[in-house]
């Protein structure tokens, strides 16, 4: 082993010049992040709060279109579609109908309250709704409007009201672009990974293993699982409206999401680790949301229009 002075000292500052090197590319990779994140932020017509996107409309709506035809087609393939006459099916399309029906009202309504100008980027979905085979209680509507529930979900609505209301929630995601937002969320963490592989590049590989554990770790629990929560509250809020201004019950939401949280067994993580906020959180909130969502049913729903099917 070489021990000159002079070459030892040449050797630590040249460590020295590439650490510093990787802080600067690391500073500029962050600043470049913020800029992304902060400079794409606007204000949510349907919430009154600041959003990301990473698609456009016109994106969101074609990705939405291939991923249900995706879905569509290994239905189809696995004889779980149910053809669009089947009894099932009609029923879960005329929900669908009126709830498509209140879009533009309900829409205009909330961003008149937000005092903010109407979004249009719904007058461009493709609506659709298919009903699959399965025991697995869930729907869903994907960018651009195309739905999917699932027959299982149809015992734990119990009605067409709370049927509306989990249809409503899911309507929700598409409006509020949930899928956009999500898409500008995962490139940010991605260049948060890339900027935090370099700053570990001079550690030894446990050191590594340790810091990118502990970030990725604070990513899930202070950013990612929060964003997911919020948007499901934000579906929550939308949904009711949209469901309560096509004539449904909206007091329906609470029994619904009491059955839906003894699925499984009631077991589920705590609130910190889901995606999904706490059972008895989320029906709290859409109870403080009932005088708003029964003013809605009042303004559209003229007397005796209401359903109150089960």
């Amino acid at each position: 082993m070489r021990t000159d002075p002079l070459g030892g000292r040449r050797q630590a500052g040249g460590q020295r010049r590439g650490g510093g090197i990787r802080w600067w590319i690391l500073i500029l990779f962050a600043g470049y992040a913020a800029w992304q994140w902060f400079g794409s932020a606007k204000v949510d017509p349907y919430t009154g709060e600041k959003a990301h996107y990473g698609a456009t409309p016109e994106e969101e709506v074609q990705l939405g279109a291939q991923a249900f035809q995706e879905v569509v087609g290994d239905a189809q393939s696995q004889g779980a579609l149910l053809p669009a006459n089947a009894e099932v099916s009609q029923q879960i399309r005329t929900i669908a109908q009126r709830l498509v029906s209140r879009v533009p009202a309900v829409t205009a309504d909330l961003a008149a309250a937000n005092q903010q100008e109407v979004p249009t980027s719904h007058q461009n979905f493709q609506w659709d709704v298919a009903v699959i085979q399965s025991d697995e209680a869930n729907a869903f509507c994907l960018p651009g409007g195309k739905m999917a529930v699932y027959t299982g979900l149809i015992p734990v609505a119990q009605n067409q009201n709370a049927m509306a209301v989990v249809m409503g929630h899911e309507i929700a995601h598409a409006l509020l672009r949930h899928g956009s937002q999500r898409m500008a969320q995962q490139k940010l963490v991605q260049m948060g990974q890339v900027a935090a592989g370099m700053a570990v590049g001079g550690m030894d590989p446990q050191q590594q293993q340790a810091v990118m554990a502990a970030l990725g770790a604070g990513a899930q629990y202070g950013f990612i699982l929060p964003y997911g929560r919020n948007h499901e509250t934000q579906a929550d809020e939308v949904g009711l409206m949209l469901a309560a201004a096509a004539c449904y019950d909206p007091q329906e939401a609470i029994p619904l999401w009491e059955r839906m949280a003894t699925l499984g067994g009631g077991e589920r993580p705590p609130e910190f680790a889901s995606t999904h906020p706490n059972p008895a959180n989320r029906i709290q909130h859409l109870q403080s949301l009932m005088p708003q969502a029964q003013a809605f049913r009042a303004k559209y729903c003229p007397q005796g229009a209401a359903t109150s099917s089960r």
